[in-house]
């Protein structure tokens, strides 16, 4: 018979390490290849779907957060959900996430966010996709005119070991302030932000810092890629773009990571740039995020109104909701009154609350079903804004 059940510490090598290598990495691999990365889910959830101690299936989640309309809350990245090519459509992973979903609420996480092998799977489960960062590419001497702008403060460079902590220290600042933006655990943030392989550039102002990138360089005469462009203000962002143009000779071209409301075209006067996303799946998936309880839209920044709707077929958010405005924050409380404004899937009330989803649209995608007053009371009351889906650390 088959069961779920949580795995921790050395116990994830032989369950669910196992499945790891076939699903996401070259193969066949070395037996203790994924040994070395154990600490880098320390505190990870994962379960197990095992059936006579064969593990069939598996899915886990990180612990972190993450700012929903400028209130920072707990949130899960679900990550490594993967099944045994030979148990695969049978359900387990369905069964997985739908428990991984309840133990996330219990240990107090309002919100879960994943990148989907298979986008349509996971919408039904509530999740809804966000904007793709895009990367803008362009020859150094293209920011050329900024080498010759006055401007106040300085740029640092350093490795990103030196410069970790006040690396994280920023992005606790960023997480405060940009909604959308993530910041996950110091033993996750180690992996992907290795000390070795990344430099750290740092914009400061009086002190203060402005913004940060890290960045590789492949080579003389090769590509300087930036990981992520974060900046407090244009002038963050001025003294940053800066720095790079002095790589002028040395790269041939950089290439970086942008939010989706950038707009590197307008960075300097003639510059050249290619700026795209693509998105495919299952390799460049954008992201997707869900509330896991309505707990998470209370106390929200919001515009004023007042709408009655019914949430369904989700086990966590299934009900039906006052949603009120008229304090200029969201009071969210459950209704046993028969009329309803609105009938909404999980995934369409996330979307509402993360800002990409108009409340027609999620008509059109089936998502909904609404009248048009109501969706200009939700449109109100949840007003469209762009997620940052920035922070690997």
């Amino acid at each position: 018979m088959t069961g779920i059940r949580a795995v921790t510490g050395d116990e994830r090598l032989h369950t669910a390490f196992t499945l790891y290598p076939y699903a996401f990495d070259e193969s066949p691999a070395p037996a203790d290849a994924w040994r070395a990365v154990l600490p880098y889910h320390r505190d990870n959830h994962t379960l197990i779907a095992e059936e006579d101690g064969r593990t069939l299936a598996t899915a886990s989640a990180f612990p972190a957060h993450q700012n929903l309309r400028g209130t920072v809350l707990r949130m899960a990245g679900v990550a490594w959900v993967a099944t045994h090519p030979g148990a695969r459509r049978q359900g387990h992973s369905s069964r997985l996430l739908h428990r991984l979903h309840r133990d996330l609420l219990d240990g107090g996480h309002l919100l879960a966010t994943l990148y989907p092998f298979h986008p349509s799977f996971y919408e039904r489960f509530g999740y809804i996709g966000l904007p793709l960062n895009r990367t803008a590419t362009f020859a150094p001497d293209g920011l050329a005119p900024l080498l010759r702008a006055d401007l106040p403060g300085e740029v640092t460079w350093q490795g990103i070991g030196e410069g970790f902590d006040s690396y994280r220290a920023y992005l606790r600042t960023l997480l405060a302030e940009r909604h959308g933006f993530t910041y996950t655990p110091d033993y996750r943030a180690a992996r992907v932000l290795d000390p070795a392989a990344h430099w750290l550039a740092t914009a400061t102002i009086e002190g203060e810092t402005v913004g940060v990138l890290t960045y590789r360089i492949d080579g003389y005469g090769g590509c300087l890629r930036v990981d992520e462009l974060l900046c407090s203000n244009a002038l963050g962002r001025a003294l940053l773009l800066r720095f790079l143009a002095q790589h002028a000779y040395q790269v041939s071209r950089i290439e970086v990571t942008v939010g989706p409301d950038e707009y590197p075209e307008t960075w300097a006067t003639g510059l050249t740039v290619r700026t795209e996303a693509a998105a495919s799946f299952p390799a460049t998936p954008p992201l997707m995020a869900r509330l896991l309880s309505m707990d998470a839209l209370n106390g929200l920044s919001c515009g004023p109104g007042r709408v009655e709707v019914e949430v369904a077929g989700d086990d966590l958010l299934a009900g039906r909701y006052t949603l009120d405005g008229t304090g200029g924050t969201l009071a969210v409380t459950p209704t046993s009154r028969n009329g309803k404004d609105a009938t909404l899937t999980a995934a369409a009330l996330s979307g509402l609350a993360y800002g990409t989803l108009d409340p027609l649209e999620a008509v059109a995608r089936g998502l909904a079903d609404l009248s048009a007053e109501a969706a200009t009371a939700l449109r109100t009351l949840l007003p469209a804004r762009v997620p940052h889906a920035f922070g690997k650390g």
